[in-house]
């Protein structure tokens, strides 16, 4: 990771080094306390190719909020900031030729969102890879209702066996929606 180098860009530039860091994580142990926030915008400012990375599962996912950073904390525009997530890691791989954007004769893997895929309210519609859909979240939802139906057939036969005959229904609670947006939108 290359979180302090922004006090190094000019040196990253002359020698043609990429960089990959985290996009506002800084000061959470001692080895990363002169990170900070603005260490993409800076080195991108420069010109060096910089992406943003997570080594959290859980944050890997998200990584066009990590984007939306990249604008919020410094002189990055959105289109840039997309770059930190797809084109410029493609790049830093040697691997731009087959993924990163979208292109005739490239890879067609691509997401497509419910919103402009840097707010923090935007939603997975649909995932595609070598132009193949693999996720639609409209078909994910009638999944859950189908699924649904199931388990409660299931656990209802299950109940009724255990119990030798006594009835007793069992119904799942609805889920709740969850309001997912705590990340930082750019004011």
């Amino acid at each position: 990771h290359v979180l302090e180098g922004y006090k190094v860009a000019e040196r990253l530039k002359e020698h043609g080094a990429h960089a990959s860091t985290f996009s506002d994580w800084w000061a959470y142990k001692y080895a990363v306390i002169d990170a900070i926030p603005y260490n993409g915008a800076i080195m991108s400012d420069i010109g060096v190719t910089v992406s943003f990375n997570s080594d959290s599962r859980e944050l890997a996912r998200r990584m066009n909020t990590e984007a939306a950073k990249g604008v919020k904390y410094g002189s990055i525009d959105e289109e840039e900031a997309l770059k930190l997530v797809t084109l410029n890691p493609a790049i830093q791989l040697g691997i731009d030729k087959w993924v990163g954007s979208l292109e005739v004769g490239k890879d067609a893997d691509f997401v497509i969102w419910t919103e402009h895929p840097l707010s923090t309210r935007a939603i997975c519609e649909q995932t595609w890879i070598d132009g193949i859909r693999y996720f639609s979240l409209k078909e994910n939802e009638k999944l859950k209702v189908r699924d649904k139906k199931l388990r409660d057939k299931l656990v209802n036969k299950i109940l009724l066996k255990k119990d030798a005959g006594k009835k007793k229904e069992w119904k799942h609670n609805e889920e709740k929606s969850v309001d997912h947006n705590h990340c930082i939108e750019k004011l």
